[in-house]
């Protein structure tokens, strides 16, 4: 029987297929795997369980990511995979990982603060300044609460003019 452990680094390369410069390990939407030993007509196969959680419980990604579990799984013979959603506990960005944050900076995508969602532009309060990753500045400011997906709210910095998105806090 293949491990726990050995499925998790299988996967832990899965990138995201909205921000591929970050896994889905790194985002921390795998939550979880399980392996147990094939029973009934399939006596022979090993299951492997899979649970991943949704960064929003519409998320389009996640259909494209469970087909990519079971590809990589299959292609490393592990041939019975159940893929489950959970959505609780709900995601928050306090699972993306620090290195992740600095792969999103890197990328032009200001990364979440390890702090609660930001509702104050929706209640008519001050919007977050996230950093600009291109300038570090925070002499920032929201075009929208919505940016290229969901989870994501575009800004412009404006010392250096560029256009980038936040990831939004949840």
């Amino acid at each position: 029987m293949v491990s726990r452990e050995t499925v998790f680094q299988l996967l832990s390369d899965i990138p995201d297929p909205e921000i591929p410069v970050i896994s889905i390990s790194d985002l921390g939407i795998l939550r979880d795997v399980e392996m147990t030993k094939g029973s009934g007509l399939n006596s022979g196969a090993d299951l492997c369980t899979v649970t991943i959680t949704p960064t929003y419980s519409g998320c389009p990604a996640m259909k494209v990511i469970e087909d990519q579990i079971r590809e990589v799984l299959l292609a490393n013979g592990i041939e019975q995979v159940k893929v489950n959603m959970s959505y609780a506990p709900a995601w928050t960005t306090d699972w993306i990982s620090d290195a992740a944050k600095e792969k999103l900076r890197k990328y032009g995508i200001a990364p979440p603060e390890h702090t609660s969602p930001d509702k104050g532009t929706l209640l008519g309060g001050i919007a977050k300044t996230p950093a600009c990753p291109q300038c570090r500045s925070v002499n920032t400011e929201m075009l929208s609460q919505f940016g290229s997906t969901a989870c994501k709210a575009l800004y412009r910095c404006k010392d250096c003019k560029e256009p980038f998105d936040y990831f939004k806090c949840i």
